[in-house]
């Protein structure tokens, strides 16, 4: 829990630029003391500088429009599908993780897990690059600008050589005919992560339901979980289970509405043929 809320704290730093303390303490409804410890450790690691009336971001940051853009936008459900999410990941898994927004929220809380990560995703690279405990593949390739993630020909040939237990994909959009990207490359890409998996995880929330894309990645039936957030219909819920889809359905607390630090309720809409126990809510 420590190691989330100081994941989620510098995240509100970096995003921010300059952040005051009572602005920190507001976002993250935890004490003023709490908070002062934090930055302590991110002033250590050399991630943030301490000034009269806030914090300064002095980290590495992902600086790509895709990030600066999307980050804001229904970021309450990103983080509490992300906390799901996590959940699904069993130390000592190997996994890949794309570039997607949510994607990324959801590595920043396995930073610090006994992992192998394997992403084409610079900004998620980046979090994982320093740390002892994990081991890190990074796909080679073009690097698109806007998203800062690697894609084409030289990233699927290397994606070919790759065995993973779990891939774990963000998209545009979702629809009866399955699940969109916005990039013709990417979607290749993102097949190729597929096809490199034991299992495919779509982490979306709940606003991509109903729309579609400029490419069509996989069918509904083509991915074994879906996390998503609680403003999901009951008419989607039934078609992806009735595509094979195991549904985890991440609901916030209503004393704690964005998910900053207790853990949400979860409930799961779970299709028997998936045959997975990951679906039964949380202990935390």
């Amino acid at each position: 829990m420590v190691e989330e809320r100081r994941n989620r704290l510098l995240e509100l730093v970096r995003s921010k630029g300059f952040a005051s303390l009572p602005e920190l303490v507001d976002e993250l409804q935890v004490s003023e003391s709490t908070i002062r410890r934090d930055l302590d450790h991110l002033e250590e690691i050399g991630s943030a500088k301490r000034t009269h009336g806030g914090v300064f971001y002095t980290g590495s940051s992902p600086r790509f429009p895709h990030f600066d853009e999307r980050q804001p936008a229904n970021w309450d459900h990103k983080r509490v599908i992300a906390r799901r999410a996590v959940e699904l990941i069993e130390d000592g898994d190997t996994l890949l993780l794309d570039g997607g927004s949510t994607a990324y929220e959801v590595a920043q809380l396995l930073v610090g897990r006994q992992l192998q990560i394997v992403t084409n995703s610079l900004p998620v690279a980046n979090l994982f690059a320093s740390n002892t405990n994990t081991d890190l593949v990074l796909l080679g390739g073009y690097v698109y600008p806007r998203t800062g993630v690697a894609l084409g020909p030289y990233t699927n040939e290397m994606l070919k050589q790759l065995n993973v237990r779990k891939t774990v994909l963000s998209v545009a959009g979702i629809n009866d005919r399955g699940y969109f990207n916005s990039n013709l490359l990417l979607v290749e890409t993102e097949r190729a992560m597929m096809q490199a998996a034991d299992e495919v995880i779509v982490v979306a929330d709940s606003t991509k339901f109903g729309r579609q894309s400029l490419a069509h990645l996989a069918a509904l039936g083509d991915v074994q979980q879906i996390v998503v957030d609680e403003d999901i219909t009951p008419e989607w819920q039934s078609k992806l289970t009735a595509a094979g889809v195991n549904v985890l359905v991440a609901k916030r607390e209503p004393n704690n509405p964005q998910g900053e630090i207790a853990a949400p309720q979860l409930s799961s809409v779970e299709n028997p043929a998936a045959g997975s126990t990951a679906a039964q809510p949380s202990a935390q």
